[in-house]
Parts: structure tokens; C-alpha cells; sequence
């Protein structure tokens, strides 16, 4: 068998969806419209693609000999390089789709629905409604960062980090992939003459303000990930809840959860098709995810191929098998 052969065996399904998302950015920029900015979306989407090819080829050709490199670059590769994809969309998104879809968004929501929940909700716009909701949106960066980081460089659990990592990154490449496809600023730049009261400011309202306005996609909306990110934590919490500290903190994510959903629409960025289709996406992620990482683990185990993801401090390269309760051991 051909070294190119092995490298390929060796690949993940989570390698794969990777690959082709940064395949797609580099397609969309190259089929754009000339735009001042295209230049500069096509050497960015290139440089992702290159650091990704890069790392995953060092790692999964065993090229390199400390655990410590290899555990890190293949996080930087997968993950990095989607995570740096979304702060290049407040240029990338207007270049690859100048358009916008609010209308046809709004129109749908009352056609489903009968109403717009961001402009229902106006009647309860108070100093203190607002904080609450900003607070919870917020929330989401704290939430997200305190999941992926113990998670995907402290454990060591196979099953659990295999499971974790392709679900955000299922949630992360489709979500980016419905931005380029439905364009959209939301219900608060696109329809504001609806609304008859502003958004008080306050400190955690104005932190949102500051965050969207200076790191935001801009036109980052359908799906919602504020919906798919927390909710996708709180069914993988759930389904792991016979372990620490899962066990005690799902119902406090489920709740964290529902109150980030209200505050999309309370706070005007979302429309209620975003949400639906931001939870339908973390459903789809929390089911999909443990059974590829079952069947990957198996295959790995089988095959005598290389852990699913490399590990900070392992003793060996070798494949690490998973036991009797499916769990992976290093």
C-alpha cells in the first residue's frame, strides 16, 4: 500500500467535512462577481486551506514525533482554521453574496407563523428585559468557551472528544455555509421603522453592541448559531450526563440555552426560520455525531490506525481501542 494510501486510511470523517468547507470558501470566492474585496477573501480562504492541508498532513502521516505537536496542530488545522474563517466573513460574506434575504425571510416567518417574534416582543422592551436578554446573549462566548477548551485539549476520552469536535464542527460548517447561501442582517438593521422602542443601553447590552459591531460576520443569521451552539451543548451534556460535571450542570446549559434563544429575537438579530433551523441543525449534529464516532473508533480499532484525535501527553501513536462501554483509553 502506498504512503498517500495510509495517509488517506487514516483520515476522519471530521477531516473530511473540514476539507470540504474550505474547498467550498476558496469555490465561492473564485465563482464571485469582481468585488474590491475579492482579492483579499481569495488569499485568505487559500491561507485557511493551506494551513489545514499543512497541519493535517504532518499529522496524520505521523511526520511528526512529539505527541505534544501533533495533538496541537491538528486542533489548530480542524478547529483553528474554521474558528478564523468566521472573523474573514465580514468581508468574504458581501463578495461571494452582495445580496440580501430579509424579506423573503420575514415574509416566511409570517407565513409559517403569523407573526415576527423580534417585533412581538417590542411591548416588552424595558431597561431591565434588555439586560437580561443581552446578559444571556452574551453569555454564548462564555458557554461555548468553557465547553471547547477542557473539552477538546484537556480530555481523554476518545468517545467524548471524537463526539464533541465533529458536532460543533458539523454546527459550525454548515451553519458558515448558510450564511454564504442565506445572506440576511436580521430584523433590527433590515426592518427598523416595526420597531417603536430603541434598545436601552446598559453594560451587558452595550457589550453586545461592541462585540457585533467590531467582530461580527454582519450578515450571519440564517442558521442561527447563538440557537445551534448552545443547544447542541446542552443534548451532548445531556446523553453524557453519567459523567462529570455533566451530571449536574445539563439542566443549567438547558436553561442558559432557552434564555440565548429568546434573546436572539429579543434583541433583534434573529428571525424565528434562524432559530428553527439553528435547532434542527444542533439535533441533527447531537444525533450524528456519537454514531460516527462509534463506527470511527471501531474502524480505527480494527484497522491498528492512529487515534481519532491526537492527544496531549500520549505514550504511543498507536490507535487507542475503545472498552466495554464504548469509551475510548489512551
Amino acid at each position: 500500500m502506498s504512503r498517500f494510501s495510509k495517509i488517506f486510511r487514516s483520515f476522519a470523517v471530521a477531516d473530511g467535512l473540514v476539507l470540504a468547507y474550505l474547498l467550498e470558501l476558496n469555490i465561492a470566492v473564485l465563482r464571485a462577481a469582481p468585488h474590491p474585496m475579492r482579492t483579499r477573501s481569495l488569499l485568505e480562504a487559500l491561507g485557511l486551506l493551506a494551513t489545514y492541508v499543512v497541519c493535517l498532513g504532518l499529522v496524520r502521516s505521523g511526520a511528526l514525533g512529539s505527541n505534544v505537536w501533533r495533538a496541537l496542530l491538528y486542533r489548530i488545522g480542524i478547529y483553528g482554521t474554521v474558528q478564523q474563517s468566521y472573523v474573514f466573513f465580514k468581508h468574504l460574506l458581501p463578495v461571494v453574496n452582495p445580496g440580501s434575504l430579509d424579506h423573503q425571510l420575514f415574509a416566511l416567518d409570517h407565513a409559517l407563523f403569523g407573526f415576527e417574534p423580534a417585533v412581538w416582543a417590542d411591548q416588552f422592551v424595558t431597561p431591565a428585559t434588555t439586560e437580561w436578554f443581552a446578559f444571556f446573549y452574551f453569555c454564548y462566548f462564555f458557554l461555548l468557551a468553557a465547553h471547547i477548551f477542557p473539552i477538546v485539549f484537556g480530555s481523554r476520552d476518545q468517545m467524548l472528544l471524537g463526539e464533541f469536535m465533529l458536532g460543533m464542527l458539523i454546527i459550525v460548517c454548515v451553519g458558515h455555509t448558510g450564511y454564504i447561501l442565506v445572506p440576511g442582517f436580521g430584523p433590527f438593521r433590515a426592518f427598523p421603522e416595526l420597531f417603536k422602542h430603541e434598545l436601552p443601553s446598559g453594560m451587558w447590552m452595550d457589550l453586545v453592541w461592541s462585540t457585533v459591531r467590531s467582530n461580527g460576520a454582519q450578515k450571519d443569521i440564517f442558521p442561527s448559531l447563538h440557537t445551534a451552539g448552545p443547544c447542541f451543548i446542552a443534548m451532548f451534556s445531556f446523553r453524557n450526563r453519567d459523567q462529570l460535571p455533566f451530571r449536574y450542570t445539563w439542566p443549567l446549559l438547558t436553561f442558559f440555552a432557552a434564555n440565548i434563544i429568546g434573546a436572539t429575537m429579543f434583541l433583534r438579530w434573529h428571525y424565528v426560520i434562524d432559530v428553527i433551523a439553528g435547532f434542527a441543525m444542533a439535533t441533527m449534529a447531537a444525533l450524528v455525531s456519537p454514531a460516527v464516532t462509534r463506527w470511527e473508533l471501531a474502524r480505527r480499532k480494527a484497522q491498528n490506525l492512529p487515534p481519532l484525535v491526537p492527544l496531549f501527553g500520549s505514550k504511543s501513536a498507536s490507535g487507542s481501542a475503545p472498552d466495554n462501554a464504548g469509551r475510548a483509553t489512551a
